[in-house]
């Protein structure tokens, strides 16, 4: 069933009797803003308004307050008694004035005000015996079997379950009870009258069923009198129809209970919204501002989407949301009220908020919501709606124990109303999305994005008449689901993961393969793509292999070559059911990649060259590795094998009677031997690294001579001096003999 809340229809009945004249008893001062009063002059005698005065009074703020809100599909009709209540409930000589209808040009204040002048005020004077309240619940009942235009328009729309518009209403009665039994008479009355028009809706189609209402009777007393009607919570009477009582003072009492009523009883759900800190300029003092607080009401949702908001961020909702609760001036004085009949309020305080962001940058908002300032006569609540009627905007914040401040909310006007803007706390969807390129942790990986462009604009929809059926007699949606399918039977989405696809020399006959048909010029150019493939074998060019996330060279050419045909041959064989002409080009495949016996095996005997020099090298760098690892000990002790080794060349080269040395390539030990002083402890990487290329650098030219018979790198200069004097001459440059 299509629900409609309880609030679609809300009936106002208003008693017109003639002790609605009474006075409230709540005196106004109307001489309270002279600041001097002459001699002689008579001061003006405070005035009191009239119960009929305070329930016009709250009962016009209700429908403002649900006007400004909700201007649409919230409907109040507001009925008028000219009856006078009496002991007993004779209906006789009576009227009931209907102040406006359901209809979308009736629902505004203006209107009912007018209608409220032409009635007038209850004379006091007037028979009570004749007048009776109950001619306006009755009446009340049968405007809410009445179909408003928006049920007319679902039931118009669900044509075929048009029985599941539901049809749901609230009564509220402000009047003058005499007693709990005369509430329950009321009660009883509205209950019997709800059961005979359902029985009258289910015979018509201009009217509809109630299957709820809401019975709210406001019994208003005078100040200083005490109350005959107790108030209570809401009970159900039936399934059809709820009641609860209130019992409220008159004047200021009585506009604070319908302030919280229109919180409570709406299920349009408004709650409550401190605005603190709002700057208004003072007239004594122009040049400076104080700060007023100012109270909206608006939709509950509007918090609730910030809620939301704020789960999705992980904050604490604690920290971010501070609610408070006020107390409205009421019926604080009974005993054992509860918080809804005392007129307990959630509210939420926001703060003005003064942004250091530029004034004209946009603001990203969830929702926007109709507000109503809840004293709108007050000078900071007209200040606060001049200010922003004025095109300027206000921004609000979440007051927080500690952080930094959180910009929730923002107030502006649209078209001469006032809305309160949701701003997101998150990531806005305007933004730019990240690029599809940008992987997990930042990571760029290799998504063939322009191929991708282009096969959507190769396979974009377009409207096109039903009527035209192909010779297979398939509809267009069915050859573009068709070709869909073939262009996507092998596809891969990344660049490693394909070699042909990044080939141009490839791209005609990729792009002929995927046809549903193909002429005998389309095999001719696929088996022409093919031969040039070949001849780029033959040659040896290189192919786009991707080496993303491997080590080394990567395969070798003939392993490239080997995928990419195997790839191309995976390419044809997904498409080989088509026609017979895709079978030509896979044929042409399988005869190219078929070689000669003798190509084959010079093949593998290259392969086999290329297999061993790489485990050789493998095997040396293992084997440097191996050494780099030793620990210092080990290394130690070579260098003190290979130390003593070059001490018994040196012997044998210096003896007389040793021959001449041959002239071969110097042993390289005695490049790599280090100093003592440094062959103490371990040896570092960069030593042995540098050790090495001294060694391969060793290789390229001869080495000098007086290097060769050197001793420890250290060569002896002047050798013929000593053979000449028989002297020997030390480093000192002193000789001895």
């Amino acid at each position: 069933m299509r629900m409609f809340s309880v609030s679609h229809k809300t009936a106002f009945v208003v008693d017109h009797c003639p002790y609605m004249a009474e006075s409230s008893r709540q005196p106004i001062e109307c001489d309270m803003l002279a600041k001097s009063r002459s001699q002689g002059v008579i001061p003006l005698a405070p005035v009191s308004k009239s119960l009929w005065t305070c329930a016009i009074e709250c009962s016009m703020e209700y429908c403002r307050i649900l006007y400004d809100i909700y201007p649409t599909w919230k409907l109040v009709s507001v009925w008028k008694l000219e009856l006078l209540i009496g002991v007993n409930y004779i209906v006789s000589d009576s009227e009931v004035h209907i102040l406006n209808s359901w209809k979308q040009e009736d629902q505004n204040t203006h209107g009912l005000m007018a209608a409220l002048t032409a009635v007038g005020p209850p004379n006091p004077r007037q028979d009570p015996e004749c007048c009776s309240v109950l001619h306006g619940l009755v009446a009340a009942v049968e405007s809410l079997c009445k179909i408003t235009e928006y049920q007319h328009e679902s039931r118009t729309t669900l044509m075929d379950t048009a029985d599941r518009v539901a049809n749901r209403g609230r009564i509220i009665c402000l009047t003058n009870a005499k007693s709990d039994t005369h509430v329950r008479m009321l009660e009883d009355c509205v209950l019997e009258t709800i059961q005979e028009q359902n029985k009258r809706a289910a015979g018509s189609d201009r009217l509809m069923p109630i299957q709820q209402c809401e019975l709210v009777l406001v019994h208003i007393y005078p100040q200083g009198e005490e109350t005959l009607v107790s108030d209570r919570q809401k009970k159900e009477l039936s399934s059809v129809l709820s009641s609860e009582v209130h019992s409220v003072r008159a004047g200021r009492y009585l506009a604070g209970k319908l302030n919280v009523l229109a919180q409570l009883l709406m299920c349009v759900c408004v709650c409550m919204c401190p605005c603190v800190c709002v700057c208004v300029k003072e007239e004594q003092h122009a040049n400076t501002s104080a700060n007023y607080d100012v109270e909206l009401l608006h939709h509950r949702d509007a918090h609730m989407e910030f809620i939301k908001s704020a789960y999705k961020t992980n904050h604490k909702l604690m920290n971010v949301i501070h609610v408070s609760h006020v107390w409205c001036v009421g019926d604080l004085h009974m005993a054992g009220s509860t918080s809804r009949d005392s007129g307990l309020k959630e509210t939420v305080t926001l703060k003005w908020c003064t942004p250091r962001t530029n004034s004209v940058e946009l603001h990203y908002c969830t929702g926007a919501y109709r507000i109503s300032p809840v004293d709108v006569n007050s000078r900071p609540s007209s200040c606060l709606t001049n200010f922003l009627l004025n095109g300027r905007s206000v921004l609000l914040e979440q007051p927080r124990k500690s952080g930094s401040k959180i910009i929730s909310h923002m107030l502006s006007s649209h078209g001469g109303e006032i809305f309160l803007h949701v701003l997101n706390s998150t990531r806005s969807t305007l933004e730019d999305p990240p690029s599809i390129s940008e992987g997990c942790g930042g990571r760029v990986t290799d998504y063939r994005i322009t191929d991708f462009g282009e096969f959507m604009r190769e396979n974009r929809l377009a409207p096109f008449p039903d009527s035209m059926i192909d010779a297979a007699g398939r509809t267009p949606v069915e050859r573009a689901k068709s070709q869909l399918e073939r262009y996507t039977r092998y596809w891969p989405m990344i660049i490693s993961q394909t070699t042909i696809f990044n080939m141009q020399a490839v791209v005609p006959l990729a792009n002929l393969i995927v046809k549903d048909t193909l002429t005998d010029e389309d095999v001719l150019t696929c088996q022409k793509t093919v031969y040039n493939l070949v001849d780029m074998e033959r040659k040896s060019d290189p192919l786009p292999i991707s080496t993303v996330g491997s080590r080394g060279k990567g395969p070798k050419r003939d392993e490239q070559y080997r995928i990419m045909w195997n790839e191309l041959e995976t390419l044809v064989k997904a498409h080989l059911c088509t026609s017979e002409r895709h079978q030509r080009v896979l044929d042409c495949i399988s005869a190219c990649r078929s070689k000669p016996p003798e190509e084959e095996e010079k093949k593998k005997r290259g392969r086999k060259r290329e297999d061993k020099e790489d485990k050789s090298e493998k095997n040396g760098k293992d084997t440097e590795e191996k050494g780099w690892t030793t620990d210092s000990e080990r290394l130690k002790g070579v260098m003190e094998r290979e130390k003593d080794e070059l001490s018994e060349c040196e012997i044998i080269k210096d003896s007389p009677d040793s021959p001449e040395p041959l002239n071969k390539k110097p042993r390289l030990a005695t490049e790599e031997q280090q100093p003592p002083e440094k062959s103490k402890g371990p040896v570092s990487l960069f030593t042995l690294w540098t050790n090495r290329i001294t060694q391969a650098n060793s290789r390229k030219h001869q080495e000098f001579a007086g290097r060769l018979s050197s001793v420890n790198n250290k060569a002896e200069l002047y050798q013929h001096l000593k053979e000449e004097n028989g002297m020997d001459v030390h480093e000192n440059g002193k000789a001895t003999r």
